[in-house]
């Protein structure tokens, strides 16, 4: 087959029904009939895996195979073919002790009739502590999703009896204080639902700002005539930068609203963008608003721009925020007017290494 040019046999799929030889796989020399004239030490080790301790030699491995399934296992129509040597595919059985994957290699030989299969090769493979991780694995990811779920779950609970709180509440600056962790709580929650409803522990977090910013905007504006506009690209971002991400938008949306445009209407804006840096990629975050400005708030010394807080003292949320950028985020924040009037926010936060890809 080999001279001939016939082998491998390129007629069998493209796809997982084929596979490639290992030095450590068993060999099962198969008759026309199915039936085994030879089988490796390996090829019989993987059949007492599978629970069959007798001499295969002999025997029909197709049904001796049968005989080895659970009686509720669903049946694969391609395997008596792989088992038979008659097509050049690939099959997998699997037990209750273990699984072995089936590589059958049709042997045909020219005759006065044209070509002929006189027999086939099978080589197998135990596969059965592969099986096992892969299993372990799918129920981690299946937990971890679990968990997200019952803590997004939990956490809007918690929201909520913070909102029946806020409306019994007759200080203003009480029921404020209850409105504003709320709307955190909610913040948190909307990322471990993000969290549950995928395979991985990353966010996409476009989808999930996309719908947190207008949200926060629209519960910090009550009577207000508030736009958002929203650009850039933030792509996909692990959980540990997510959460923290979401929280810092949502304080300086929130903030954007109170404060910069002070009860008036005004359009808050957000824009996202991923940036390499020397020490390797950044996400650069900018938040804008068109409404008063900083006034005193902001200060130029020796050409460096920052943000210095009124007298009284920094607010709660904007301390949350200088803490989770540099805690969580490892990066940075610039406040300075922005073009045209108002104020813009620069955030700037290391991309944890094997978390760049876009999407």
């Amino acid at each position: 087959m080999v001279a001939r040019g016939a082998w491998p046999d390129f007629s069998a799929s493209s796809e997982t029904s084929r596979g490639n030889p290992r030095v450590s796989d068993g060999v099962i020399r198969l008759d026309a009939e199915g039936r085994v004239t030879f089988a490796s030490p390996n090829a019989v080790s993987v059949y007492r895996r599978l629970g069959f301790p007798e001499a295969l030699t002999g025997r029909s491995l197709a049904d001796l195979t049968r005989d080895l399934l659970p009686i509720a296992e669903k049946a694969d129509e391609t395997l008596p073919l792989v088992l038979t040597g008659r097509m050049p595919w690939r099959g997998e059985v699997g037990t209750d002790r273990g699984s072995v994957t089936f590589r059958a290699v049709p042997l045909r030989r020219q005759t006065r009739r044209g070509e002929e299969r006189f027999g086939a090769l099978l080589l197998c493979r135990d596969v059965t502590e592969l099986r096992r991780r892969e299993l372990e694995l799918m129920t981690k990811d299946a937990t971890i999703r679990e968990i997200h779920h019952r803590v997004k779950n939990n956490l809007q609970t918690v929201s909520a009896l913070l909102r029946l709180q806020a409306r019994r509440m007759t200080s203003r600056e009480g029921k404020q204080g209850l409105e504003q962790a709320m709307r955190r709580v909610a913040t948190i929650a909307m990322v471990h639902e993000a969290l549950s409803q995928g395979l991985t522990q990353s966010v996409d977090f476009d989808d999930l700002i996309n719908r947190q910013f207008h949200l926060a905007a629209e519960v910090a504006s009550p009577g207000q005539a508030v736009s958002t506009s929203m650009t850039g690209e933030f792509g996909k971002l692990p959980s540990e930068l997510a959460t923290p991400l979401a929280l810092i938008i949502n304080e300086i949306v929130a903030n954007a609203v109170e404060h910069g445009l002070e009860g008036n209407s005004g359009t808050v804006s957000l824009d996202g963008r991923r940036e390499e840096a020397e020490s390797g990629p950044e996400l650069i975050v900018t938040i804008g608003d068109d409404g008063v400005g900083m006034g005193d708030s902001y200060i130029e010394e020796s050409g460096v721009s920052s943000y210095r807080p009124p007298s009284q003292g920094e607010g709660l949320g904007m301390q949350i925020v200088r803490t989770l950028v540099a805690s969580e985020l490892k990066g940075s924040i610039v406040w300075k007017p922005r073009a045209g009037g108002g104020t813009e926010v620069v955030i700037t936060a290391k991309i944890p290494e094997g978390a760049a890809e876009r999407s």
